[in-house]
């Protein structure tokens, strides 16, 4: 990561569709967000010194995204420049371009088949090397899932790769367009070729600046393929589609694990996840965290997706204790916890767009829906139609409006609405609801 200088923000050429990050913040409601996407370890004083950052230059608020970015809220034009100075002397390593997200245990986890993380490190630096970052569509993401439970089966990316074992040997499936349900498949090949073979793929994109799924809509998978037939070795992905479905592992879409709980590592120590209560936590509360785990000795965090981090390198004795006193702080430690069903964005005052205090009646809507929720359903509450947390569809999606609140049954924050309700009296709406479609049809849909 590094430092902006003394460039002024202002002076920073605008690029559309850019995401907020250390030296682009994106104006909010409460001033400038930043966002950091992590790679690999953080250590725990660099954690610490992080959050003392987010309280002196920001308002002290920090959130863990669902794609497990770190942003900072409350920054000023003044204050950010100051702010990425500090972050970028902390050493973490962090995304500077194409984003590669990896199984968030990546080069730790015991159960991994492949080395997610030497491969994304390969490909950054040949995404550098190919100047491509700033070619690309701003949004392009790739995914590269070693083949660990805990994984990134959620999470939509323009290139998916995905080990899976052959005759013990790893190889790689590549897919393009969406989470592990809907991506589109392009073959297998050999991990010794993923470097160029992505590489090519990401050419595609960089020829066209524009998203996998658009130039799929537009043309098809075709130039896609001819990528990877042009790259080293490439043409084996094409003759290997039907190999692929030789491999070990089970070819149907694989369930995301959940990051609360323990994580066997492969150094004999345990990886420890715990929840941010709706996305977002104050900077002091995190500092606490981050002294908890030094005091059960961790040595560093590591963020995941669904809004979560992970404690490395505790030893079973101490991970009840480490889980205690996180859950003393306010954070998500049992995956059967209610918050955990319900996704709310920052809401107003935070942002400028939303009518809603969302994260404000989130809990009581978290507490009046619980027994209706023990299927792992959803409910979403946007601030605004433009549901930036969470753009899918929910079971029960509420948009803040000018009147009263809209509500979506099986839809996203776009889709029509089949009711409203002010604002107090949401939660006990949304529990008839939920409690109405339970005696109906057994259980509440989950989408």
């Amino acid at each position: 990561m590094s430092a902006p200088g003394s460039t002024p923000l202002s002076a920073v050429p605008a690029r559309r569709g850019v995401c907020p990050g250390l030296s682009r913040p994106l104006p909010t409601g409460d001033g400038l967000l930043v966002r950091i996407l992590p790679h690999g370890t953080i250590a725990l004083d660099a954690f610490a010194a992080l959050c003392a950052a987010a309280r002196a230059y920001g308002n002290g608020i920090i959130e863990i995204t669902a794609r497990g970015s770190i942003q900072v809220r409350g920054l000023s034009a003044h204050s950010a420049p100051q702010f990425a100075a500090e972050i970028a002397a902390l050493g973490i390593a962090a995304e500077d371009g194409v984003p590669i997200l990896c199984n968030p245990l990546a080069g730790l986890d015991a159960a991994e088949i492949f080395d997610a993380a030497a491969l994304a490190a390969a490909l950054r630096r040949a995404v550098a090397q190919q100047s491509l970052a700033g070619r690309l569509d701003a949004k392009v993401s790739v995914v590269i899932d070693g083949g660990a439970p805990l994984n990134l089966a959620r999470i939509a990316a323009d290139i998916r790769v995905c080990a899976q074992l052959r005759n013990g040997q790893p190889i790689l499936r590549l897919a393009v367009r969406g989470d592990d349900i809907n991506a589109l498949e392009l073959g297998v090949i050999a991990p010794d070729d993923a470097v160029e073979a992505v590489s090519g793929l990401l050419l595609v994109l960089a020829k066209r600046s524009a998203r996998a799924r658009d130039i799929i809509a537009a043309e098809g998978l075709a130039c896609f393929e001819d990528a990877l037939a042009f790259a080293h070795r490439g043409a084996v992905a094409r003759r290997d589609r039907e190999g692929a479905k030789s491999v070990e592992a089970n070819s149907a879409p694989r369930q995301c694990s959940d990051a609360i709980g323990l994580h066997a590592l492969r150094d004999g120590s345990l990886a420890c996840g715990v929840g941010l209560a709706f996305g977002h936590a104050e900077a002091s509360t995190l500092e606490k965290l981050a002294n908890v785990a030094a005091a059960s000795g961790a040595h560093g965090l590591r963020t995941a997706p669904n809004r979560s981090l992970l404690a490395i390198g505790l030893t079973k004795e101490v991970a009840s204790y480490f889980l205690a006193a996180a859950a003393e702080l306010g954070f998500v430690t049992r995956a059967d916890d209610p918050r955990r069903h319900v996704i709310a964005c920052a809401g107003a005052p935070l942002c400028a767009s939303a009518y809603i205090a969302a994260r404000a009646i989130a809990p009581d809507i978290a507490a009046a829906a619980a027994p209706y929720l023990s299927d792992g359903s959803t409910i979403h509450i946007s601030g605004c139609a433009k549901g930036c947390a969470h753009p899918g569809a929910a079971p029960v999606t509420v948009v803040g409006t000018p009147g009263d609140c809209a509500l979506v049954a099986n839809g996203s924050a776009r889709d029509a609405a089949f009711a409203a309700a002010p604002l107090h009296e949401l939660p006990d709406v949304i529990a008839d609801h939920l409690r109405e479609c339970r005696g109906i049809g057994g259980k509440i849909p989950h989408v």
